[in-house]
């Protein structure tokens, strides 16, 4: 009899042991078919030198799609204007939604109203966002001609200059991820014990000082996180060139990024293996950055670590 219970048991504690990866296991097989299984085989793919995509058939291997890459003026402008994007934006990002984070932290009245006003470009959809930007940036008849009108202000051409593709999309990317940031920012300094702000207003501590050696300090983490997805964001840029320029990579390609170039080589050149191999370089770019903000904070805590111990 015992010998049948503990024969019984089996299955139960199995099912005990491994009860969190049977839960977790249906969003696995999603994610291992759906992300995990198209990763490894477009990565696998930038080495296809020649194969018949049809048939998943390959004849051989090599390196040369990366070095077509090397090779292709394009894929260097877009290297270099994801890159401008990327310099101006991020930061610049981050900035502003410090300073309507720390101005929504302070007593101003409806705060709820302008959370939830900064947080609506967010929830919307990029294309709904960028079709109305068109709109307004439209030379003829776009609202912000028509503001500058009342000024005396001559028609600019936004939409066609390739001098101006770069700000608005600066712009864009800031305006549009603002929400987000805003909120993360205020759950950061929310949580701030204020007992620091306290002692630094009785040592007569001004405002300025309060905010450069209390609140960036403690929210080192908070920063860390929203740089490090603000430039993954950023790198990502497609959608508003997409649907601002009506489907071409801005004037001149003055808005041709790295994801629009890959989207280019796939869907309109059916250059598959090139394509695969831009979204490995894509990729390597951005782990570089990622790891490079990760030895930036780090070297910033060792030193912080040496001068505080002195």
């Amino acid at each position: 009899m015992t010998g049948i219970q503990h024969a019984h048991s089996r299955p139960v504690q199995f099912l005990l042991r491994y009860k969190a990866w049977l839960y977790l296991l249906p969003a696995l097989t999603v994610i291992t078919v759906f992300q995990i299984y198209p990763i490894c085989k477009s990565f696998l793919m930038g080495f296809y030198t020649d194969f018949d995509y049809l048939k998943d058939e390959v004849y051989a291997w090599g390196f040369d799609n990366f070095r077509n890459l090397m090779n292709d003026s394009d894929f260097a402008l877009a290297i270099r204007n994801t890159i401008r994007l990327t310099l101006v934006a991020a930061p610049l990002s981050i900035l502003t939604s410090l300073l309507f984070a720390v101005l929504l932290n302070s007593d101003i009245r409806c705060r709820k109203v302008f959370q939830s006003i900064y947080f609506l470009p967010f929830v919307t959809s990029m294309v709904a966002v960028s079709i109305v930007w068109a709109w307004m940036l439209n030379k003829d008849y776009g609202l912000v001609n028509a503001i500058l009108k009342i000024f005396g202000v001559k028609k600019i051409a936004w939409l066609t200059d390739p001098k101006m593709t770069l700000p608005i999309l600066v712009v864009l990317c800031v305006w549009k991820g603002l929400g987000y940031r805003v909120i993360i920012f205020l759950a950061g300094l929310q949580g701030i014990d204020q007992r620091y702000y306290q002692a630094a207003r009785l040592d007569g501590a001004r405002a300025f000082n309060r905010f450069w050696h209390i609140t960036i300090p403690q929210l080192r983490p908070t920063i860390f996180f929203l740089s490090v997805t603000t430039v993954i964001d950023v790198f990502k840029t497609f959608d508003e060139v997409y649907v601002m320029y009506a489907k071409e990579p801005g004037p001149l390609r003055s808005g041709l990024t790295i994801v629009y170039y890959i989207f280019n080589k796939f869907y309109h050149n059916w250059a598959f293996a090139s394509a695969a191999a831009a979204s490995f370089v894509l990729f390597a770019m951005v782990l570089a950055v990622t790891l490079l903000q990760f030895g930036v904070v780090r070297l910033a805590a060792i030193l912080e670590e040496r001068r505080t111990s002195r």
